[in-house]
């Protein structure tokens, strides 16, 4: 239980303070906001951002302008020109400062670089100051035209050529020189060869081979073409020997190069178990085997 006068005290303090805190109110109300050290409130957000600011993010965007584009102004040439006075006013060579570039140091470094036959440089003028007429194309319309109607061949076309020019080959040297040494049979492939490569016999293997085959027997270059019996191939070893030497000669003869055993200009040959006529108009240049090799006069 509280005493009489504290009670007398709370009555006459609590109008005190309520009065005193109506007063604090009001102060902090009409106050200004410095006085208070409140933070500064953020300025108005002018149009122009805030209507950017409303548009989409992938929206549009001021670009800058591209290289060439600038207006050239006193001050962009004034800074130009500083900077370039400033970068080369830096010794970067371990042989000190350059010389002034003048016309004989100048026509120093084309004749350098003409050395090699191509300066880019000079290269680049030339393009732009030859008012000549431009060079035509090297392929055309009608070249291609000509092409396809006298000498293309698809792909499967050309592996069914290499895949028969190999087979008559094979057929060759078995037929002609089975029985041979590795050297005797590379001789018949070489005269066959270069009958291929020489203008008086046809352009292929095939051709070569088989050249008069049907003129009648006997009538062809070489005899197991025209004599009229079974060309098939009995001893499959000889014949295995004979396709493997045929696969290598034709590759030999596809990439334009030789073969080897017997010079380019042998043509003919016979065995020496005949002595034909024509083996007299022709100079003798080599026996292989049981084969004798001639080149014309």
């Amino acid at each position: 239980m509280k005493s009489g006068w504290q009670k007398k005290a709370a009555r006459i303090v609590s109008p005190v303070l309520a009065l005193g805190a109506a007063a604090f109110a009001l102060f902090i109300t009409l106050s200004p906001a410095h006085a208070l050290d409140l933070p500064d409130m953020p300025n108005a957000i002018p149009d122009a951002i805030a209507e950017l600011r409303l548009q989409p993010a992938l929206g549009f965007q001021q670009m800058p302008l591209e290289a060439g584009q600038q207006p050239l102004t006193s001050a962009l040439l004034s800074n130009y020109i500083a900077r370039q006075q400033a970068l080369r006013s830096v010794d970067v060579t371990p042989s000190g400062p350059q010389p002034e570039l003048n016309t004989d140091l100048l026509m120093g470094y084309i004749a350098r670089g003409s050395l090699g036959g191509n300066n880019t440089a000079l290269s680049a003028i030339a393009s732009f100051t030859d008012m000549g007429p431009r060079s035509q194309p090297s392929v055309t319309s009608d070249l291609l035209a000509s092409y396809v109607a006298n000498g293309y061949q698809t792909t499967g076309q050309r592996l069914a050529h290499a895949n028969s020019e190999r087979e008559c080959l094979a057929q060759a040297i078995y037929h002609e020189a089975r029985g041979e040494s590795a050297s005797g049979q590379m001789a018949v492939a070489n005269v066959i060869v270069n009958r291929a490569r020489s203008a008086k016999f046809p352009s292929s293997l095939c051709g070569v081979i088989y050249q008069n085959a049907d003129k009648g027997r006997y009538k062809c270059q070489f005899t197991f073409a025209c004599d009229g019996r079974d060309d098939t191939p009995g001893e499959r070893r000889a014949w295995a020997t004979s396709v493997d030497l045929a696969s290598r000669v034709y590759k030999t003869f596809a990439t334009g190069k030789d073969v080897g055993v017997l010079p380019g200009s042998v043509l003919y040959y016979h065995t020496t178990a005949v002595r034909p006529n024509w083996a007299n108009t022709f100079s003798r240049v080599a026996a292989v085997d049981s084969h004798i090799f001639y080149s014309p006069n």
